[in-house]
């Protein structure tokens, strides 16, 4: 049966957000099937999964939550090459929202750091990086690339000043 499911889970227990405002938001969730492991402390959404806490938005076909019973620590979203994981928020002091795709996202959140792996596209205001792997610092505003091991996506970026 492909159902579509749509969780609340409420702030108060999970911490998913880079500004303020996103930690006040509840946390909605939608995907086809929903793998809920208390003990573990891990919840898995696939099949078009779909995670937004405020101006927070993740999607791939395959999500994690992370959590330690009174927040979520980590978030990782598995695309593949052809579709491509996704996210996107608004940052402290910006106007513009970032956005990733990599195949696979880690959002690390009491570091604050966005990793991207396999195909990494950043987008930052008017600037763009890509490269094999991308990790963005959100506290530090700090951008990190390289190239795929294979040495076939080499670091692009390009800026506007």
């Amino acid at each position: 049966m492909n159902r579509v499911f749509l969780i609340y889970l409420y702030c108060a227990s999970f911490g998913v957000y880079a500004l303020p405002d996103d930690a006040k938001q509840p946390i909605q969730v939608k995907a086809y099937t929903v793998v809920i492991d208390e003990q573990k402390g891990l919840s898995t959404y696939t099949g078009d999964a779909k995670v937004s806490q405020g101006s927070l938005m993740l999607s791939a076909s395959k999500i994690e939550l992370y959590s330690n019973q009174k927040e979520v620590t980590k978030v990782i979203a598995i695309g593949s090459k052809k579709k491509l994981a996704y996210y996107k928020q608004n940052q402290p002091n910006r106007s513009r929202f970032i956005e990733a795709r990599a195949i696979k996202i880690n959002y690390l959140i009491k570091k604050e750091i966005v990793q991207l792996r396999g195909k990494a596209r950043l987008i930052q205001g008017f600037d763009t990086f890509s490269g094999g792997t991308l990790d963005y610092d959100i506290k530090n505003d700090k951008v990190i690339l390289e190239q795929s091991k294979d040495g076939k996506e080499r670091v692009k970026f390009k800026i506007k000043l």
